[in-house]
C-alpha cells in the first residue's frame, strides 16, 4: 500500500516553518481542524479583498490606508496560496 502524502497544514511553526500532517484518515480531528481553518482563511481573504478594493476605489485614501490594505492583502494571499498548494497536492495524490 502506498503511503498517503503529507498534507501541508494552514499554519506554521513559531519559527515560520511549514507544518505537515501524515494521516490516512481525511476525517481525523486534525484534518477537520485544518479544513475549518482553511475555510476561515478563505472567508477572511474575501473580506480583505473587498476592503482593499474599497480603499483603492477611494481617491482620497491616504498612504497609510493603502499600505494597510496592501499588507493585509499580502497576508491573505499567502494564506490562500498555502491552501491551494495543499489542496493541489491532495488532488494529485488522489489521481494516482
Amino acid at each position: 500500500m502506498k503511503p498517503s502524502p503529507l498534507r501541508l497544514l494552514p499554519w506554521t511553526t513559531p519559527e515560520g516553518n511549514p507544518c505537515y500532517l501524515s494521516t490516512d484518515d481525511g476525517d481525523s480531528l486534525l484534518s477537520r481542524l485544518a479544513d475549518d481553518i482553511e475555510e476561515a482563511q478563505v472567508e477572511s481573504g474575501e473580506q480583505v479583498l473587498a476592503g482593499a478594493r474599497a480603499v483603492l476605489g477611494d481617491r482620497r485614501a491616504g498612504e497609510r490606508a493603502v499600505r494597510f490594505a496592501l499588507v493585509r492583502t499580502t497576508e491573505a494571499l499567502q494564506d490562500v496560496l498555502r491552501i491551494a498548494v495543499s489542496r493541489g497536492a491532495r488532488l494529485e495524490a488522489a489521481d494516482c
